[in-house]
């Protein structure tokens, strides 16, 4: 099953703003959602890029943002949303940079593409710390009620 993400900034599979990147202000892009499945009592956030480091020959996932335990309630979050203001209870990960907190895209060559990947889960989780993308995977095995996703594309010098 799967329900709507969306962001105000780019279209799916679209051109990501300079804005939201490492060339720009580095901030994370707004983002909402609609019409989580019954059940729902948390969502967990993942943003990765699967094309590092060059499209042409992957060769790893570089994890951008790491969040759980969004509550249900939640049905946005806003451009450059900073760790004081996302919705009380929400926890956040580390991301590959082994820094907590939204770290946008920087491809060294090439156009890359970015899931922004959100999942209802049917549970909130137990306090992971500042969890990685494999530990949050493991703690939400079996949870998942859906998945919403939205794809952005970047290369630098873009505008």
């Amino acid at each position: 099953m799967s329900f709507p993400l969306q962001s105000s900034s780019f279209k799916p599979n679209g051109a990501i703003p300079k804005k939201y990147t490492c060339e720009g202000d580095d901030v994370s892009p707004p983002l909402s959602w609609s019409n989580p499945p019954p059940g729902t009592k948390a969502y967990a956030f993942i943003v990765d890029d699967p094309d590092a480091p060059d499209p042409k020959a992957p060769q790893t996932i570089w994890v951008h943002w790491v969040l759980y335990n969004l509550p249900a309630s939640a049905t946005a979050l806003p451009e450059g949303v900073a760790p004081k203001s996302l919705p009380p209870g929400t926890r956040q990960g580390v991301n590959d940079w082994k820094r907590t907190g939204y770290r946008g895209p920087c491809p060294p060559v090439g156009r890359h593409r970015y899931f922004f990947k959100l999942y209802a889960l049917d549970t909130e989780l137990s306090d992971l710390g500042e969890a990685n993308k494999a530990k949050l995977e493991q703690a939400m095995r079996g949870h998942v009620l859906a998945t919403a996703e939205l794809v952005g594309t970047y290369q630098k010098g873009q505008p």
